[in-house]
């Protein structure tokens, strides 16, 4: 193996977990409410002790005892969950102005500078609630601090601090617009990139659900023309049955090889309309078909060899043992539409690589045509997106890329380090198998 990494473009299974924002702005809300504690504390002593200050020493320092309480256990929640509901996040934030309201009324109330923190709950709940809640929390901090402003507890200010305590407003008053700046700044740019990264999320999913609706359209004209064709291919097959008999023909030898490519060419087609049908959930009387692993892709080989004679393919296995598997007529179709894309995109040697591990099983299709280039790296796997320049191409990979992720599988599209495209299908084993998949079986 080259140690230098090829180009790649990778389409994960549908059932993606999304990176929950609710808990990511919850823990965000924990680490604010850690440097709340912090500055509380900090604040407390220092004015109590530094400024002289008396405050309510052991009630104030209830409050910040309480939030850490609050804190342990919101880490213990978030470790066990994958998503924090909005009507959590509305109850943390709630806490944290009754808190901040708490430590007001015990210092001062509204003559207290630090009241402006009742900004930073705002602003917090204006990003991560719906609106109702959002306006729930502004009502309640107005109201609180409104409140402030008739019942708190007067500072008890030391001889030395007496007449200065409009100085000691301004010198809060600054402090606090800084405490505001920076942890609107610091919180707010994380709550978006969350926000971000949970639109970006939805995002893919809506274009998955619009590839799913392209496929579901596909498939029912696939399906009503597989109905349609299969009555002339009916009478087709009947008039060569005649004209074997006939006596006309008969006495041409070169006629009568060409109505048996004729007739090998109709049940051919017959085979296509039949498994179009079977994917579909259409077959009559068809009970599906066990196999192993070995010998299903020995038979996609074997017919596709026989389609394109004289293009060389080569199946190599792993050393591993196989299970038995369900001959699925939608990964059959899979497979043989990377090896068309293979021919048509100008490829000579195919080389079709089997292997598994405990979970997955494995099938590369590689060639040495011309490979990716980057744009089609990027595009790899989109409708309509080809290197072949035909109009309607770029439905085949398309198509083996969401029959796939409908499996619970992944596709991996890369150039090789010496020339030519790799489609890698891993199939989850538990999916396709009959039988234990864990090695040794």
């Amino acid at each position: 193996m080259s140690a230098k990494a090829p180009n790649r473009a990778r389409w994960l299974p549908s059932q993606w977990p999304a990176d929950a924002a609710g808990r990511k702005n919850m823990a965000l809300l924990v680490q604010l409410r850690w440097i709340a504690i912090a500055g509380q504390i900090a604040t407390i002593l220092i004015v109590h002790h530094g400024m002289g200050i008396r405050l309510p020493l052991l009630p104030m320092l209830v409050v910040p005892c309480i939030a850490i309480a609050m804190n342990l256990g919101s880490l213990m929640v978030l470790r066990g969950r994958t998503d924090i509901s909005h009507a959590e996040l509305f109850l943390a934030l709630l806490f944290d102005v009754i808190a901040l309201t708490t430590l007001l009324y015990l210092s001062g109330g509204a003559t207290n500078p630090f009241v402006s923190l009742y900004l930073v709950q705002v602003a917090l709940g204006a990003m991560l609630l719906h609106r109702w809640s959002a306006w729930g929390i502004v009502t309640v901090s107005s109201l609180c601090a409104a409140g402030l402003g008739f019942a708190y507890r007067p500072l008890n200010l030391s001889d030395a601090l007496e007449g200065r305590l409009f100085d000691l407003h301004i010198v809060g008053t600054w402090i606090c617009f800084t405490m505001i700046a920076v942890l609107l700044v610091l919180f707010m740019t994380r709550i978006n990139q969350n926000l971000q990264v949970r639109e970006a999320y939805l995002a893919r999913l809506r274009q998955q659900a619009a590839e799913e609706e392209h496929i579901v359209r596909m498939g029912l004209l696939a399906s009503g023309a597989a109905h349609e064709l299969g009555t002339p291919l009916a009478q087709l097959a009947v008039v060569l049955g005649d004209w074997r008999h006939m006596p006309e023909i008969n006495r041409h030898p070169a006629l009568v090889e060409e109505v048996g490519e004729m007739e090998t060419a109709v049940k051919r087609c017959k085979a296509i309309l039949s498994g179009i049908l079977m994917s579909a959930g259409e077959a009559r009387g068809e009970a599906p078909e066990v196999t192993n692993v070995r010998d299903f892709i020995d038979i996609i080989a074997r017919d596709w060899r026989g389609a394109n004679p004289g293009m060389a393919l080569r199946c190599d296995f792993g050393p591993h043992d196989y299970p038995r598997i369900v001959a699925d007529p939608v990964i059959r179709q899979a497979v043989t539409n990377l090896l068309d894309n293979a021919r048509e995109a100008g490829a000579t040697y195919i080389n079709m690589m089997v292997s598994r591990d405990s979970q997955w099983l494995h099938i590369a299709v590689r060639d040495n045509g011309p490979g990716f280039s980057d744009d089609m790296l990027a595009d790899v796997g989109k409708p309509y997106r080809s290197s072949k320049g035909k109009q309607g191409g770029g439905l085949g990979l398309f198509l083996v890329v969401n029959v796939v992720r409908k499996l619970g599988g992944r596709v991996d599209a890369s150039n090789g380090t010496e020339g030519g495209a790799m489609i890698l299908l891993r199939l989850p084993l538990a999916t396709l198998a009959l039988e234990e998949t864990g090695f040794g079986d």
